[in-house]
């Protein structure tokens, strides 16, 4: 019987979790935080004290976690690679650099076993709608024994090749868009703000004309709102970005709106924002401007 497990049952690793669950697959489970834990238990999974008990015997192990580190330091650190059954598959949906991707990879051969290089993009929406665009690099038993996961959690799977790393290209790329669409959204309603526009107004025409994007719709009402709650975090933008512009180093080029919009997320961080929605880059801007964008009650 196959035994799957998902390490990482944040804001996103939970709705990956609870649909892995609705489409019939049992789930192993780990997290630091103990309500998360918990969660998973509610939701019908199984959730252990430590990533080595959850992982034991498993032949698919997903990888939601922040960064390379955290990865490296699950499957390899704390020897999760020896508890996983002979040639399981190791899935890595968080976003990583493409040389971080290809050592971990090489580290997890060696092991015995295989990865599936699968970043995810959707935010919490997508995740709790099972409805994520992941992007993907592989052999094909990595593909194989991972199916049934990726038709449960995606809309979209891009089949970039069967080399890893590429998955994480294609991710790191994407959020360049993401990032400077995100900050470029804030600069709108921060410009808005000072030059006397109504927010809700501005907002209504930017998102049904030619300067609208997915960020813009979706970001700027939680700018307007005031919600901090972290569907995605400041700080995971300020990673993001940090490996966007340490690609573009790595390949000889110039990325000069990633830089500007790293240093937006950054100035956000420095602020206290760090662990708060993502949107809350649109305080940096009110720091520098003194105005305030805000819905109208709140004024």
């Amino acid at each position: 019987m196959h035994e799957t497990c998902l390490i990482g049952l944040g804001a996103m690793g939970m709705g990956m979790a609870r649909n892995i669950l609705k489409a019939g697959i049992p789930l192993r489970g780990y997290d630091l935080s103990e309500t998360a834990r918990e969660r998973l238990t509610e939701a019908g999974g199984r959730s252990f004290d430590s990533a080595v008990d959850a992982a034991r015997g498993c032949d698919l192990l997903i990888l939601m976690v922040v960064n390379a580190e955290q990865a490296r330091a699950v499957v390899l650190t704390n020897g999760v690679a020896e508890v996983l059954k002979p040639g399981a598959t190791v899935m890595l949906c968080s976003t990583v650099a493409p040389e971080d991707a290809r050592a971990l990879a090489a580290d997890l051969e060696a092991a015995g076993l295989i990865m599936l290089d699968a970043p995810v993009s959707g935010g919490q929406v997508g995740a709790e709608a099972g409805s994520l665009t992941l992007m993907t690099s592989g052999p094909e038993a990595a593909y194989t024994r991972a199916q049934p996961v990726l038709d449960a959690i995606a809309g979209t799977v891009h089949r970039l090749g069967d080399k890893p790393g590429l998955g994480a290209t294609y991710k790191v790329v994407h959020q360049l868009a993401a990032g400077v669409h995100l900050v470029a959204a804030a600069e709108v309603m921060a410009l808005g703000a000072r030059a006397g526009c109504d927010p809700e107004k501005l907002f209504g025409i930017v998102s049904t004309s030619a300067g609208r994007s997915w960020m813009y719709e979706d970001r700027v009402p939680r700018m307007l709102s005031g919600e901090t709650d972290p569907a995605s975090s400041v700080d995971i933008f300020v990673k993001d970005l940090g490996l966007v512009l340490q690609t573009g180093r790595d390949c000889a080029t110039p990325l000069p709106l990633s830089a500007a919009a790293h240093q937006m997320m950054l100035a956000a961080s420095a602020m206290g924002f760090g662990k708060l929605d993502d949107s809350c880059v649109i305080r940096a801007y009110e720091a520098l401007t003194g105005y305030a964008a805000k819905t109208a009650e709140e004024e």
